[in-house]
């Protein structure tokens, strides 16, 4: 079986349903990305694994290293090795990054961590993504521009190290110069003990980030799975001729750039 099995999933939002049985599975030193329109149910899918409490599973079922995800609480499927990289992190004033890293690193371990043992591993994962150590003092995300922000997500993955890595739209709102640093940051942390699903409606995140495997994603669910050949083609054509190949008439004009 699969490390990450998604099933039939269906999952709600106020009622109104936004997965519509999407299907998934992923192992362990797999990259997948995750592609598709605006509206497409990706952000979706990623606060659903999570647990997000809005975000509603009426049907469907996901295993992850062998649990059944959607009976654990959000704080036990982090301790299980599953992590989000939001869209857009919430800023944090009063909490530096490094006291919000050790306690979020203190809850996902279930033990208090020293403050000289996390010191030290903090040194080590700033410098393995060649980060200056005053950012570690700063306030989380306060005042910190896009690219900044995504960084301390990026950094947040390195010190959690969990199994799977669920990075959501980490290119939104990012320059080039930003781009290119927090890839880097994220092909640093790419292991055969990691899976990362890369969620994006861009390809260019993707000439960084080099994935396996890529799924297009149309109206609650994957119509459309391949290698990375996949993201050349739709860079050419665009989602249209993916939508009407898998016989859904809505035509959908999204930027692949």
């Amino acid at each position: 079986m699969k490390d990450l099995v998604i099933e039939d999933l269906h999952v709600s939002i106020e009622g109104r349903e936004i997965l519509k049985g999407l299907s998934l599975q992923m192992n362990k030193g797999e990259v997948h990305a995750l592609m598709g329109p605006n509206g497409s149910g990706k952000s979706t899918l990623a606060y659903a694994l999570m647990g997000h409490p809005r975000y509603v599973v009426t049907q469907g079922c996901v295993t992850f290293l062998g649990e059944d995800l959607l009976r654990l609480s959000p704080d036990k499927r982090a301790r299980l090795g599953l992590f989000l990289s939001f869209q857009y992190p919430q800023e944090v004033a009063g909490v530096s990054l490094a006291n919000f890293l050790r306690m979020a690193l203190s809850a996902v371990n279930g033990k208090q961590v020293s403050v000289p043992e996390f010191q030290k591993l903090l040194r080590e994962k700033m410098a393995l993504l060649k980060m200056d150590a005053s950012f570690a003092g700063r306030y989380l995300n306060d005042g910190f521009s896009g690219g900044e922000k995504k960084r301390a997500e990026i950094l947040q993955l390195a010190v959690l190290e969990p199994v799977f890595a669920v990075l959501d739209e980490t290119d939104s709102g990012l320059d080039i110069d930003s781009l290119k640093i927090v890839a880097e940051g994220v092909n640093r942390l790419i292991s055969p003990k990691r899976g990362v699903l890369v969620i994006t409606h861009y390809q260019r995140l993707l000439n960084y980030i080099k994935p396996g495997f890529v799924h297009v994603m149309a109206q609650g669910r994957i119509i459309k799975s391949g290698g990375p050949e996949l993201v050349h083609a739709l860079e050419e054509k665009g989602y249209d001729w993916v939508l009407h190949e898998a016989g859904l008439k809505e035509p959908v004009q999204s930027p692949l750039h």
